[in-house]
């Protein structure tokens, strides 16, 4: 079975629905409920379970409480997800202080970055000095690295992580990057993502001038 990436946003969406139906009080749910909750049609929420071995039946459903175990299961949240963050600048300091990172079982072990003044034992998460970066991963067995340096640090950093054992990036410097294939780099440009939705808004307010 070929698991994509849109596969698993879905399991990982499914699974935020889930977390909040149960919040509710729910004990069982439909697969129309999640597909309406999520935009998609029913057949392809049977379809992304059963490719799981997870079925439910037409009266009853699924269990909520079985199928977020399930879920967690399949998207590895069962053990203890430990990433890091390499460059404690504005994005960098964002991301260690995200609190819904606890939500879900991710938890920021540690910060790594060159400015001398920003190392600290202090805070939700230690900052080190770069020079202690592989040393860490190593010992730590970290597998997750998110990438907040400056364009011009980028491909070098990526390359100490992947040489260190990282097997997935999440790169935030505004330059995108390719790695072996033993590592899994997910570029994040938000500059690009900005652009990217003032033209969809450019072209969709022209779509609805010429149907008025």
């Amino acid at each position: 079975m070929t698991v994509t990436h849109d596969m698993i946003r879905r399991l990982s969406r499914y699974k935020t629905v889930l977390k909040r139906l149960k919040s509710l009080g729910f004990v069982k749910v439909f697969s129309d409920n999640l597909g309406d909750a999520l935009g998609i049609s029913a057949s392809l929420v049977r379809k992304d379970f059963a490719s799981f071995g997870i079925t439910g039946n037409k009266r009853g459903g699924y269990q909520v409480e079985a199928l977020l175990v399930k879920l967690y299961e399949i998207l590895g949240k069962n053990c203890s997800q430990q990433i890091i963050v390499v460059g404690c600048g504005k994005i960098g300091t964002a991301l260690i202080d995200y609190n819904n990172f606890k939500q879900d079982g991710i938890k920021v072990v540690a910060g790594f970055d060159v400015a001398s003044d920003i190392i600290t034992t202090e805070g939700p998460a230690p900052i080190y000095d770069i020079s202690e970066l592989e040393e860490f991963i190593r010992r730590e067995q970290i597998q997750i690295a998110i990438l907040a340096v400056p364009e011009s640090a980028a491909a070098h950093t990526a390359d100490t992580l992947i040489h260190a054992g990282i097997k997935g990036i999440l790169n935030f410097a505004p330059i995108q990057l390719k790695g072996p294939s033993n590592c899994i780099i997910r570029n994040i440009n938000i500059r690009m993502e900005i652009e990217h939705l003032f033209c969809l808004i450019h072209f969709q307010e022209k779509d609805e001038a010429i149907n008025e």
